[in-house]
């Protein structure tokens, strides 16, 4: 089995927080003490907003050394602690294979948390591995694609009721530059969606949400349900259904630990591409498999997280163990609960911000391929 896909990603320089705070002392300030000050002297105000960036450096056989950028925003609406707290992240890399991309992440809350605004944006030049489809696939990858791709996904969401939004959803999927190339001699059946292709799905979502801090969540409740149509009516190239269920509960053990949770389906009807399937894997749900490692028209899974926010020790470090299961298959009637797949791991946590109580993962996690490690700012989930 060739091992590629253990993505680690570290940090190899000093990690440069960025304040809008205070503009006058950091002009005076030298950029040390400015450095030194906001990684562990944070002194901005809980109301102010606050943004940090820093580079990264990672490698990996497909992609070789690969460095970035990446970034956190945070805020209140109108600056006040009774609103949600509103997150923009964002990655952006180049790799010394001509591989490039532009990750970017947002929760955002109007006043009074009227308005919800859930999205993400991937534009990558980036390889894909392919192991094939259903849960039964060999761990040695069939081929690598190569393509430019671009990933809109948005959600506008209306409060109807306390914590209850309701809204349109809408998905934008583009693949160019498509090419394939095996890493096996043996025959296998070749993904649908190899060509140039654009996706537009449409659809309505509904969500509960009651969380106060999207990237670390100590108490609440999180669940969306919905379904996006795509249709050549609207300028698909595929014709497809997908339906969807994430529900997220948080239960606080003390003032510092947090036993969380989270169950995930999604189901695919009619003909959708091969990078549209619902796929298992990745940096949030059954983390250390590829994502895309297991791929199908249905996935379930679900996780158990349960984190030290920060040790009753420390005032900074923390860590958290999790364990997740999850399969996929042709549809629903077809899930077969003996071909679950287990992932888990443990990992440590460091506070950033402290006025924001948003904390820096680093995991490693283990399942039957090998290792994965995470580096990311705020939990998997």
């Amino acid at each position: 089995m060739i091992k590629r896909f253990s993505h680690l990603r570290l940090v190899v320089a000093i990690t440069f927080y960025i304040g809008l705070m205070n503009p006058i002392q950091a002009q005076n300030a030298g950029l040390v003490n400015r450095v030194w000050n906001s990684i562990f002297n944070d002194t901005t105000s809980i109301e102010q907003p606050k943004f940090i960036a820093y580079p990264t450096i990672a490698y990996s056989p497909e992609t070789k050394w690969e460095f970035g950028v990446s970034a956190v925003y945070v805020y209140y609406a109108n600056r006040d602690i009774k609103n949600r707290l509103s997150e923009i992240t964002a990655f952006s890399f180049i790799t010394l294979e001509n591989q490039y991309g532009l990750w970017m992440d947002h929760a955002l809350y109007s006043d009074q948390s009227k308005w919800f605004f859930l999205g993400r944006i991937r534009l990558q030049q980036f390889p894909l591995l392919y192991f094939g489809e259903g849960p039964d696939t060999r761990g040695e990858e069939l081929a690598q694609i190569d393509a430019g791709s671009i990933s809109i996904r948005e959600r506008v969401l209306r409060k109807v009721y306390k914590s209850l939004y309701l809204g349109l959803e809408t998905d934008f999927q583009r693949l160019s530059d498509v090419s394939l190339t095996s890493l096996t001699s043996d025959p296998y059946v070749t993904p649908s969606g190899l060509q140039k292709f654009s996706n537009i799905g449409l659809g309505l979502g509904l969500v509960y949400d009651n969380r106060h801090n999207v990237l670390n969540v100590r108490d609440g409740f999180f669940g969306e349900t919905g379904f996006l149509r795509y249709d050549d009516v609207w300028g698909s190239d595929f014709e497809f259904t997908s339906f969807f269920l994430d529900s997220r509960y948080y239960l606080p053990m003390n003032e510092t630990q947090v036993l969380a949770s989270q169950v995930y389906f999604s189901e695919v009807q009619g003909s959708a591409p091969f990078s549209q399937l619902s796929l298992m894997g990745g940096e949030s749900l059954m983390r250390g498999y590829y994502l895309g490692r297991y791929r199908d028209n249905t996935l379930l899974a679900t996780q158990t997280e349960y984190r030290f926010l920060p040790f009753p020790f420390s005032e900074r470090w923390g860590a958290a163990a999790f364990v997740g299961v999850g399969t996929v298959s042709d549809g629903i009637s077809k899930l077969d609960l003996r071909k679950l797949k287990v992932a888990g791991g443990t990992g440590v946590r460091f506070l950033i911000f402290r006025s924001k109580d948003i904390f820096t993962r680093f995991d490693v996690a283990f399942t039957e391929d090998g290792l994965g490690y995470y580096f990311f700012i705020g939990e998997a989930f």
